[in-house]
């Protein structure tokens, strides 16, 4: 779509970042084909207003319209159209040139074959043909701003926005990528440069000129140069050829009749009263003439803009936008410019060195503690003005320190017990009170089938299993050794040692209390067992499932899988954005069209790949070297795993979202990583913990996948007995990619 009016028309826009105004009501337009340069001092808010017409900084007043569209409520519209090379190099140093070339054709959606196509135009007109292959960090500053040009221009976009393009380049290198810049202006390409630098004022078609947010005047350059404020009624500007003109100007500075005076390159530039006159000036400086020169000039635009400046500076006027506005008030500055620092260079006055080595002063022998003081109040300045180092540094150890305090407790009690009393008299239901009565068992469930027996094992919701047989409470009556059989879950190691010691505790203690109730002068034991010696009354059997010998490793070295894989995926991740923040390249992203969606996903999708070969390679080593099998199914456990990763990449996105530097984002992933490692499960177990906090075990990722891979590695779940895990960790995923995605905003704050 061509658009009839101005490409750019900007009315009365304005934006503030708190007291400071970036920009105060600046107005202006640009015409198709045009090159409008933007000027001014470094600071003076060329950038921003760059950037609200880029649609990735909304104005805090006014409007601006880019081709037709609103640039704050049309953005996305206005991105597909223009190109964008911003002050700084923020391409993509460690990719090639071709790569980066690719990279933006692809963003913009075009086709191989019309990428081939625009890659061989913008490779003609910038001419960086030969260095397709050499990465982008190693080329000069030239060549650099040249693939940052050929990038903007990939897809032919009908505007092209150019922060600074030459700054930190050779001579040689801007008149060059000026000579790129006419080429795009003659076919039709309208190019909005900033610079402030005032020889490439001079090249543009339509110059405005900024200072302190405000656009002080605005129009042709030929235009300019005649505003009555810049040669006031009355004046003219003279160039003076003499010898050591830094001294000369000086002097020149303090006569009357000089109005202002400049160095410019070996000359001088001033403005003089035409009641005193050149020869008159000329004659108080005391330079014979055959060794001056005096011309008139007219005014260039670094005249004009310093002009300008300087009566804003003074009484806080802003000249007219107009281009043939004046303003009568304007007073005349004889100071400032490059004139103090010449003054500074050509001081004559200056001592000559002595000749005498004895009178050297003496050095001042420097103590290893110098700059102490200084630094630390540097480093303290520093402190203060980063509040989420201070947040992490106080609040955060405190909040730590609580929650870990009343949550980690090795003293292991409610272990959560299923029943399967098959015998169901009153010394069976003792038996079961008797675990109970000691609080490290809980009863979760009474069973009445095998089946449901085996499952609530199998799955995890129990930990401990009592069968009681029909016969129990016979046998006891006939004085017979009545057998008990408990079955421990030895996945979690801590949890299985305390559970056999109690139910053998438990076993020794019930038949003790039976042994006091019969005579000790009897001639019978309290129970004889099968082969009619004395025993026991109760003989309680623990049997050690999934992990019979209690080894360590296979509890801890399977949780450890969840553990790593959250941590190094969750750091790659968790600086991704930041540092695309940090080099600039997001906010080339910015003004692309590329969606947020797309931009997230599309970064967290390699990192999945990675993510998924890293799972093999700390599984094969769990198996080859620590020696745990797993006993369940594998396709499973690797498709769980990809939830799983997919989950902690997207907490590591979430948390790029939130931090601003990588120093923030790496201590807020270090705050996440200590709950995932000691309420996870990991180190201790969940049940123990105050249930506020058991609560709070369910908002943590690696919770459910700690479940889940002890499930399938150890005993051999299946995906049905693993449905609230599994439930869990995809709630978690979904929650934690929203909040990335919802967070992510294509604008600069």
């Amino acid at each position: 779509m061509t658009h009839a009016g101005p490409v750019i028309d900007v009315r009365n826009i304005s934006r503030h970042f708190g007291e400071l105004r970036a920009v105060d009501g600046v107005s202006f337009q640009v015409q198709r084909g045009s090159i409008f340069g933007l000027l001014g001092p470094n600071g003076s808010g060329k950038s921003t207003m760059i950037r609200m017409l880029c649609g990735v900084l909304g104005p805090t007043a006014g409007s601006a319209t880019v081709l037709g569209y609103d640039a704050a409520s049309q953005s996305e519209a206005i991105k597909p159209r223009i190109g964008y090379m911003s002050q700084r190099f923020s391409l993509y140093g460690d990719l090639t040139v071709e790569e980066n070339l690719d990279f933006y054709g692809r963003i913009y959606g075009l086709s191989n074959q019309r990428l081939e196509e625009r890659k061989q135009a913008v490779l003609e007109l910038t001419g960086i043909g030969d260095r397709l292959e050499q990465l982008a960090d190693h080329l000069s500053g030239g060549w650099k701003q040249r693939l940052a040009l050929a990038c903007a221009l990939i897809h032919e976009p009908d505007l092209v926005f150019l922060d600074e393009p030459t700054a930190g380049i050779d001579p040689v290198a801007r008149r060059q990528l000026w000579d790129l810049l006419f080429d795009l202006s003659s076919r039709g390409v309208t190019l909005l440069v900033t610079t402030h630098y005032m020889d490439e004022a001079e090249r543009c078609s339509h110059v405005g000129y900024i200072s302190n947010g405000k656009l002080l005047v605005c129009g042709l350059p030929e235009d300019l140069k005649k505003l009555p404020q810049v040669t006031p009624e009355g004046s003219t500007r003279y160039e003076i050829d003499v010898p050591d003109p830094a001294h000369q100007l000086a002097k020149l500075r303090e006569l009357p009749g000089v109005i202002d005076a400049t160095l410019f390159g070996q000359n001088i530039h001033a403005l003089i009263s035409d009641d005193v006159g050149a020869d008159a000036v000329m004659q108080q400086l005391d330079v014979p003439p055959d060794h001056a020169e005096v011309r008139p000039i007219t005014p260039t635009l670094e005249d004009v803009f310093v002009t300008l400046t300087k009566a804003q500076g003074q009484n806080g006027k802003t000249p007219s936008e107009s281009q043939t506005a004046t303003d009568s008030d304007t007073p005349a500055s004889s100071e400032g410019g490059a004139g103090g620092d010449a003054k500074a260079s050509g001081d004559a006055d200056q001592p000559e060195a002595s000749n005498n080595p004895t009178a050297r002063p003496a050095v001042k022998r420097q103590r290893s503690l110098s700059g102490f003081f200084a630094i630390a109040r540097k480093e303290f300045m520093h402190i203060r003005r980063q509040p989420t180092t201070l947040f992490f540094m106080f609040f955060i150890p405190v909040l730590q320190l609580t929650i870990f305090g009343f949550a980690i407790d090795t003293q292991i009690e409610h272990i959560p017990m299923v029943v399967y009393n098959l015998d169901g008299r009153s010394q069976s239901r003792e038996l079961v009170d008797a675990f109970v009565n000691t609080r490290t068992f809980d009863v979760v469930d009474n069973v009445h089938s095998d089946w449901a027996y085996q499952e609530a094992l199998l799955s995890g919701d129990a930990k401990v299993g009592l069968r009681i047989g029909p016969d129990y409470s016979d046998k006891l009556l006939h004085g017979e050794q009545a057998q008990v059989q408990v079955q421990i879950d030895g996945s979690d190691s801590q949890v299985a040692t305390t559970a056999l010691q109690a139910s053998r505790l438990i076993g020794l203690m019930r038949s003790m209390g039976i042994a006091r109730g019969a005579a000790e002068s009897a001639r019978f034991g309290p129970a004889r067992d099968a082969r009619g010696e004395v025993a026991l009354p109760i003989d309680v059997r623990p049997r050690l499932l999934y992990n019979p010998d209690l080894q360590s490793s296979h509890f801890f070295v399977p949780g450890l899988v969840g553990i790593i894989l959250q941590l190094v995926t969750l750091f790659l991740t968790a600086f991704a954005v930041v540092r695309e923040r940090e080099m600039g390249t997001l906010e080339q992203l910015f003004v692309t069209p590329v969606g947020k969606s797309g931009l997230l996903m599309g970064k967290l999708a390699p990192y999945a790949v990675v993510g998924m070969i890293e799972s093999l390679l700390v599984l094969t080593i769990m198996t080859a070297v620590f020696r745990v099998p797993i006993r369940g199914s594998i396709p499973l456990l690797l498709g769980l795993a990809s939830i799983f990763i997919v989950c902690a990449l997207s907490l590591g996105l979430l948390i790029s979202t939130i931090a601003k530097t990588q120093m923030s984002a790496m201590q807020i992933a270090f705050g996440i990583m200590l709950p995932s490692i000691l309420l996870s499960g990991f180190v201790f177990p969940r049940a123990q913990m105050p249930g506020p906090i058991w609560l709070a075990t369910f908002s943590i990722p690696v919770t459910y996948f700690l479940e889940i891979l002890r499930g399938i590695i150890l005993r051999d779940a299946g995906f049905f007995d693993l449905i609230p895990w599994v439930f869990g960790l995809s709630v978690c995923c979904v929650v934690l990619i929203t909040l990335s995605v919802s967070r992510f905003d294509k604008h600069l704050a």
